[in-house]
């Protein structure tokens, strides 16, 4: 998957799950995603609108994920 600004982030945790306990490494606001509200207003999310949420750059942020994806694949 090739992710950009414009990825939804319903669509990213959909091809990685798993992302939802390993995102908190990203940012500490991310553990938000563990809690129904959170979920609730990932629906229409994308990294672009979450960058702009928690104060990181998009580009860090997609290359955090890519990072995260990257490892977990070599396991």
């Amino acid at each position: 998957m090739i992710i950009t600004g414009n990825t939804k982030l319903t669509r990213i945790l959909d091809e990685y799950p798993w992302l939802i306990d390993e995102a908190v490494k990203i940012n500490d606001n991310f553990k938000m995603l563990k809690k129904p509200v959170g979920r609730m207003m990932l629906k229409g999310a994308t990294v672009a609108t979450v960058s702009a949420k928690v104060g990181l750059d998009e580009a860090v942020i997609i290359a955090k994920i890519n990072d995260l994806i990257e490892a977990h694949e070599k396991r």
